[in-house]
């Protein structure tokens, strides 16, 4: 495959992975560089992606596991010391957005992942399981703990996601 197949590859996959990514990531810098360094992986990895039957899946596995990779860096914790907005709010969605960034970040990683992979990739527990390298009754376990965890966390505004 060529570079200008990649490139075609890189603009059609952004949107989505950045959405992925700013789930994963509950911000728009962090979602940025992780979207970045899996298209750099993506991109060393272009030449023998002829093995691979479904380039957009590996790059969701590739964002994933470099997610999760990343959480486990010390840096990951740097936070700014001043938030700006990024850009104004479409009505109804300041609160939805809070409540799910909010509520996201009081979860693990892994947990983080597994939920993002499965409702809002709507990806199966093996899917999830494959591209975490986990068994599926690991997913599973975790997808259950991880629900009841994003339940207690969002209390009262649980009606605003459905999951």
């Amino acid at each position: 495959m060529t570079t200008d197949d990649f490139e075609e590859f890189a603009r059609v996959r952004t949107p989505h992975l950045y959405r992925t990514a700013w789930l994963l990531t509950g911000d728009r810098h962090h979602a940025e560089d992780l979207v970045q360094e899996t298209l750099a992986k993506m991109y060393r990895a272009w030449r023998g992606i002829r093995r691979i039957d479904n380039p957009a899946a590996y790059a969701q596995t590739v964002l994933a596991r470099t997610y999760v990779s990343q959480r486990r860096r010390r840096s990951w914790s740097e936070q700014p010391t001043e938030a700006m907005p990024d850009r104004a709010e479409r009505p109804g969605d300041h609160e939805l957005r809070l409540s799910l960034q909010t509520a996201l970040a009081e979860l693990s990683p892994l947990d983080r992942a597994v939920l993002v992979l499965r409702f809002f990739e709507d990806r199966s527990v093996e899917q999830v399981a494959l591209d975490l390298g986990k068994n599926a009754g690991a997913i599973r376990t975790r997808t259950s703990r991880a629900l009841d965890r994003l339940r207690t966390v969002l209390g009262d505004d649980v009606h605003l996601i459905a999951l």
